[in-house]
């Protein structure tokens, strides 16, 4: 609300909340955008404690932190390492809309899931980047489905989650990557970040069968990140970033974690890397869980921050821009 045009500070406990301010797209046949944020709040495939339906909504309001505090201050955000701003243009110009949420059919998966690939389809069909908060990891499956193109999958997670189908259970979070190995347009999913006790070796011969490659955290250690996007690659990649990639202390909000894992700073080098060398075509960010976070909300705070600066790399990379003029 404002009176007369009047500049506001928008503090972040004001206001509606979008991801990052941005504009919201309440009807997918008026898309008009560069990227697209939909949350898919749907945690029904949980084998843990429930919770991270609540991620999308608590995502975007830690993401109103990193909003412009006033209307007289720059778009975007500065790194002051690099002594650059991102997000300036799509910001100043709203092609960032968030598009709000998926309808989840509770008890049916199979109809939530439909609807899911049928959005994301949709953003697609439009030339719009999708960004998709989940949610459990469950439903990278349901996202991925939506694409066409050849690509591969780049998967950052503790956990395998390849999982077999067994007394009729097929869409748990421990079984997303199994679905998705079997599309005919994923031309391999490369493992990243595992390390849990409790992945089982038969899932791992599994994955790696279908020839999935899987890294360890020492694996990427001693790679580099210039040595990690080596062996990743070029061409069409879609990225799932499961937030329990990161070290247990990392993420207290989140059902699922791990010790050993990333730091912040690991991680987010490694997806710098993939947007400047790979065809980035979309990613998630999943398994955040609201419900058992400390009071300050640090785990969706960092998803926020990894979202948006991940986000930045890819609007600024070469192969983004390259793709955008040929939509346009």
């Amino acid at each position: 609300m404002t009176f007369g045009g009047e500049p506001r500070y928008n503090l972040l406990f004001s206001g509606i909340v979008t991801f990052l301010r941005a504009p919201v797209c309440a009807d997918l046949m008026t898309l008009d955008a560069d990227f697209a944020i939909l949350g898919i709040p749907f945690d029904e495939g949980t084998t843990w404690k429930p919770g991270s339906r609540m991620a999308p909504r608590r995502i975007r309001e830690m993401a109103m932190r990193f909003a412009s505090l006033g209307s007289g201050r720059a778009y975007g955000y500065f790194d002051l390492d690099e002594g650059k701003r991102y997000l300036e243009r799509e910001l100043r110009e709203a092609r960032i809309v968030d598009c709000g949420d998926v309808d989840i059919l509770y008890t049916n998966p199979e109809g939530t899931f439909a609807n899911a690939t049928r959005a994301v389809d949709h953003i697609l069909r439009q030339r719009t980047f999708p960004v998709v908060l989940g949610g459990d990891h469950a439903v990278s499956f349901p996202v991925v489905r939506a694409y066409s193109e050849p690509l591969q999958v780049v998967h950052f997670d503790a956990h395998i989650d390849y999982s077999p189908f067994v007394h009729g259970v097929r869409f748990a979070n421990t079984q997303p990557m199994r679905h998705i190995a079997a599309m005919p347009h994923v031309k391999r999913i490369i493992q990243v970040g595992i390390r849990s006790l409790r992945n089982a070796e038969e899932d791992i011969v599994d994955s790696r069968m279908f020839g999935n490659q899987i890294l360890t955290v020492n694996q990427c250690r001693r790679l580099g990140a210039d040595g990690f996007v080596e062996l990743v690659g070029g061409g069409p990649t879609y990225v799932s970033i499961d937030i329990d990639a990161l070290d247990m202390p990392f993420v207290p909000g989140c059902s699922s974690a791990e010790v050993g894992g990333f730091t912040y700073d690991e991680l987010r080098q490694m997806l710098f890397g993939l947007a400047g060398a790979a065809d980035v075509v979309g990613f998630d960010l999943v398994e955040v869980n609201p419900m058992v976070d400390v009071a300050s909300d640090n785990t969706s705070l960092l998803a926020a921050q990894l979202v948006i600066e991940f986000l930045g790399r890819i609007a600024e990379s070469e192969t983004y821009q390259r793709r955008r003029a040929g939509a346009a």
